[in-house]
């Protein structure tokens, strides 16, 4: 397994991490997610697709806030990743964020997992 980090990007109130794990391109975004941080993770998950990643697992479990903006980031990936053959998976998601996806029923279009461990399985299995 490759857990080298591709890429990173961070502003004050974001950070976004990338690795290769498997034919996974793991994302990790850690703070809020929202208008003003939102091309802090629609660049890197953009960047994956480019590089002919199409499963992205999204490591929710340090992200504190969504809102709509990032919701539709995340939506968009979605669209694209399966356009490719392939999908998004989000993993750890903490309660205030679930809740958000719950609200919206995008939690119906994703595959949601408990945990990156389990998100990461599911490619094996």
């Amino acid at each position: 397994m490759d857990r080298g980090t591709v890429g990173s990007a961070q502003s004050g109130r974001l950070l976004v991490e990338v690795r290769e794990e498997g034919h996974s391109a793991v994302v990790t975004a850690a703070g809020e997610l929202d208008h003003h941080t939102a091309d802090l993770l629609r660049e890197p998950l953009d960047d994956c697709l480019d590089k002919g990643f199409n499963r992205l697992v999204v490591d929710c479990s340090r992200l504190e806030f969504c809102d709509s903006t990032g919701l539709n980031v995340l939506l968009g990936a979605r669209l694209k990743a399966e356009a490719a053959g392939g999908g998004v998976h989000l993993a750890a998601m903490l309660p205030v964020v679930a809740r958000v996806f719950e609200i919206t029923g995008a939690d119906a279009v994703f595959t949601v997992h408990d945990t990156l461990e389990a998100a990461l399985a599911a490619e094996a299995g």
